[in-house]
């Protein structure tokens, strides 16, 4: 291990402590860390042997630590998808189902981290193209109508066959990571992580057979905008606003393995997290 970047959430004052910790144990580790401008003017940052500040980050890293939830865990898989990088993150989140370590794991979480005592699992992501631009999501890509907008008229088909027009709020393109959230909302099912393809789902439909689809990893999905006015939807990229799709205009979501790389602790499993996350908002 020799230099690692770092990504904090907004809420400085609950990472705070935890920060200071990571620069206690990468000074131990021998190890450089390295924060961007954006991470520096927000936790007033100086240099020093163990901390760089004003980095802009690389691929050349061994690790990328994070404390957040799930949100920032998800900026941070995007930014390193397809080089190798694990993520290792601490949650300040909600759930955090994506977490590596919960705070009270801190510091000896932080010391297995920069010791590289971690197993990485390769996480799937869903490519979403629209005309000449293709976006990666981790966990999800979402359709919505805009705000204050009548409902959506949307379709989806696979192979040039249609499966389904509906009138909704909007509809889930998710992979199994994020098969658990706002898919899970919607009625969709759990896809337990190794599983190959990725579930469509719809938001608030206006219809009493509207169900839930798994879609094969090698079938690319199209989703149209049918919606009457011609008004336009939202795209959004795991939660992220992403642009827009016209009226009439078609997106092709396509299933890619083994794009991210997310760190986890030794003998942790996806039905462990299923338990430990969900199980515990029920009690």
């Amino acid at each position: 291990m020799d230099q690692v970047t770092v990504f904090t959430h907004r809420r400085v004052e609950q990472t705070e402590h935890c920060l200071e910790q990571l620069v206690d144990a990468a000074r131990e580790a021998g190890v450089k860390l390295r924060f961007d401008a954006e991470e520096t003017e927000k936790h007033g940052l100086q240099v020093s042997e163990h901390v760089e500040v004003d980095a802009e980050a690389s691929d050349d890293v061994s690790l990328c630590v994070v404390l957040g939830g799930d949100g920032t865990i998800l900026k941070a898989l995007r930014r390193y998808a397809g080089t190798g990088v694990p993520t290792y993150g601490v949650n300040f989140g909600e759930v955090g189902f994506l977490a590596t370590i919960d705070p009270d794991d801190i510091p000896a979480g932080f010391q297995r981290a920069l010791a590289g005592q971690f197993e990485v699992l390769k996480l799937p992501a869903i490519a979403v193209r629209t005309g000449e631009r293709e976006l990666w999501a981790i966990n999800d890509v979402s359709v919505h109508r805009k705000v204050g907008e009548r409902v959506a008229q949307l379709s989806y088909g696979v192979g040039g066959d249609d499966v389904a027009s509906v009138r909704c709020d909007g509809l889930v393109i998710a992979s199994p990571a994020g098969s658990t959230g706002y898919n899970l909302a919607n009625g969709g099912p759990v896809m337990a992580w190794g599983v190959e393809g990725f579930v469509v789902s719809f938001i608030a439909p206006h219809s009493m057979t509207a169900r839930a689809l798994v879609v094969a990893p090698g079938d690319v999905l199209d989703v149209t905008n049918h919606s009457r006015g011609g008004g336009p939807v939202d795209i959004h990229v795991d939660g992220r606003p992403a642009g827009e799709l016209d009226c009439e205009q078609a997106m092709q979501a396509r299933f890619i393995t083994g794009v991210a790389c997310l760190a986890q602790e030794p003998g942790s499993s996806f039905y462990w997290r299923l338990r430990e996350k969900f199980g515990r908002l029920s009690t």
